[in-house]
């Protein structure tokens, strides 16, 4: 089965990792026809097992081989699909959509998380089959009240953000 494998933290906070090593070490754990899509932890693989089984190989591969606490979340190659055709929002040029791909439950935190916080000017969220989706006017990203969510210490092993381009890219490279 293919899977694409989204990793927390790649790239930030002084964890510094290349996509090359990062396919590696899927590599020696296990699993096969492995790429990388960007350099922000989406990895592109095929296995056997389990995607519960998975998690925990390649968290522990990926924290022993770089040195840093892993979290990364397994998605199907039809789950992965479901992120990029449930989009709610309208691509328009002034707005950033993400969509947050974590564990069963965590679009209801984050919905009210995003109701409790102060917004800007068009930003929204939006909940679709269980899948969180924020829109936010460029520039204001990460200083929207919101986005201050992104780096919650409490939440680092719940979720991950990909901006839903991201999603395109790799749908189409798992076609």
């Amino acid at each position: 089965m293919k899977y694409c494998a989204f990793l927390r933290g790649v790239n930030v906070k002084g964890t510094n990792m290349k996509m090359i090593d990062v396919c590696q070490v899927f590599k020696e754990a296990g699993v096969n026809d492995v790429i990388s899509i960007l350099a922000s932890g989406n990895i592109i693989f095929s296995s056997d097992k389990k995607p519960e089984y998975l998690k925990i190989i390649l968290e522990k591969a990926m924290s022993e081989h770089f040195s840093y606490e892993a979290f990364l979340f397994i998605k199907s190659h039809e789950e992965t699909e479901h992120f990029w055709n449930g989009n709610p929002f309208e691509k328009n040029e002034d707005f950033h959509i993400y969509a947050f791909v974590g564990i069963d439950g965590v679009e209801n935190i984050l919905m009210n998380e995003f109701e409790s916080a102060v917004k800007t000017e068009n930003e929204d969220a939006k909940i679709v089959n269980h899948i969180f989706y924020w829109q936010v006017p460029k520039g204001n990203t990460l200083d929207s009240s919101f986005g201050k969510v992104l780096g919650k210490k409490s939440l680092k092993d719940q979720f991950t953000s990909r901006n839903i381009n991201t999603f395109e890219k790799i749908v189409k490279k798992m076609n």
